[in-house]
């Protein structure tokens, strides 16, 4: 057998943007709240990755992405705040909370469907409607709980990546997780939503 040639850089950015692109878009509306300014926030951060970075190793770029995604997205906030401010009086866009760690809790590791496609229709229904319950919910916590959240059970990263990503401590990561795991869990209980 022949062994199969080496892809190039090319191919290989191309295929890691092409994995990442579909969750940082719904990572960037769920901060933003705007699709059109979540799209222009991926691709710049896209491209400042591609342009900055080409020639750091392909293991560096899932970090280097989530920290240039983030920062994009601080970008945009501060670009916000400008233009609003001639019109109204905005507070901070961030919270600094405090607060204990009560643990993590994989919210999103109970609701995902099995890989077999075993399951029944009112079930696959009933499961889609949660999430869409989740999506709402995630959507009003605070932006950097809700930051910290999608990092750690959307994009998959530990709290040492996370807190490199977000610019902040560890213990910060954790606190901000445990806060939108245990908003999350009140909010979806008072919707009859056990998990």
């Amino acid at each position: 057998m022949t062994p199969l040639p080496s892809p190039t850089y090319e191919e290989e950015i191309n295929a890691f943007l092409k994995g990442v692109e579909r969750r940082a878009f719904k990572r960037t509306v769920y901060a933003v709240r705007d699709e059109d300014a979540a799209l222009d926030i991926v691709q710049d951060a896209m491209i400042r990755l591609t342009q900055s970075y080409a020639d750091r190793p392909s293991n560096e770029w899932p970090m280097l992405f989530q920290r240039i995604l983030s920062n994009a997205t601080l970008d945009y906030f501060r670009r916000q705040k400008v233009r609003n401010a001639v019109f109204t009086n905005i507070g901070d866009l961030e919270a600094s909370v405090d607060g204990d760690d009560s643990g993590d809790f994989d919210l999103l590791e109970s609701l995902r469907s099995g890989e077999t496609g075993t399951e029944g229709a009112d079930d696959t229904a009933g499961r889609a409607e949660i999430l869409v319950q989740i999506e709402e919910e995630v959507n009003k916590l605070p932006g950097r709980q809700r930051e910290a959240f999608l990092l750690r059970y959307w994009e998959e990263l530990d709290v040492a990546e996370t807190a490199a990503a977000m610019g902040c401590s560890e213990g910060s990561v954790k606190t901000h997780c445990s806060r939108a795991v245990q908003s999350l869990a009140k909010a979806l209980q008072s919707r009859g939503i056990t998990l």
